[in-house]
């Protein structure tokens, strides 16, 4: 019985005759193996996470994504508070007159941005969802919501 053409060139039934050009190549790549230091080590596998898509492109040429300039904002301004209060801190002093000038700090400004930043970070980041909290994903382990600043903010960083 004459097998199928597909079976002849698929078929699993071991080791053909050799023939003279197939023990010339047979020869050539013992010969390699003897050379090759990758002989019988697996190879490293070449991961590609990432889906090239049309707006990941438009937007690498457009430069920082809305809720990076917003970070480095949050960031900037949480810096020259700091240093406001630590000059405020250093002129009060410790005690009740420094819990009393805390509590009237104004983080207005800086907290709209934060409370924006909350509110659409998950969405401009491309945050997945969590099936069981029915929440986006931590990152790091840590929440994406950022803590609004107040007196407890102040005081986390300079005790009365």
């Amino acid at each position: 019985m004459k097998r199928p053409w597909a079976e002849e060139i698929l078929g699993e039934w071991g080791v053909r005759d050799v023939t003279p050009p197939f023990q010339v190549e047979r020869k050539l790549l013992e010969e390699d193996q003897e050379i090759n230091s990758l002989t019988g080590k697996p190879l490293r596998r070449r991961l590609r996470n990432f889906r090239p898509e049309a707006d990941i492109y438009v937007a690498s040429l457009g430069g920082p994504l809305p809720y990076m300039q917003r970070l480095k904002t949050i960031e900037l301004m949480e810096a020259e508070e700091l240093e406001l209060l630590a000059a405020a801190y250093a002129e009060t002093g410790t005690g009740d007159a420094w819990r009393q000038r805390a509590s009237t700090w104004r983080f207005d400004e800086i907290n709209d941005l934060i409370e924006k930043h909350n509110r659409w970070y998950p969405i401009e980041a491309r945050l997945p969802m969590d099936p069981k909290s029915r929440d986006f994903v931590k990152i790091g382990g840590k929440p994406y919501a950022r803590p609004l600043l107040d007196e407890n903010w102040v005081l986390a960083r300079f005790p009365a």
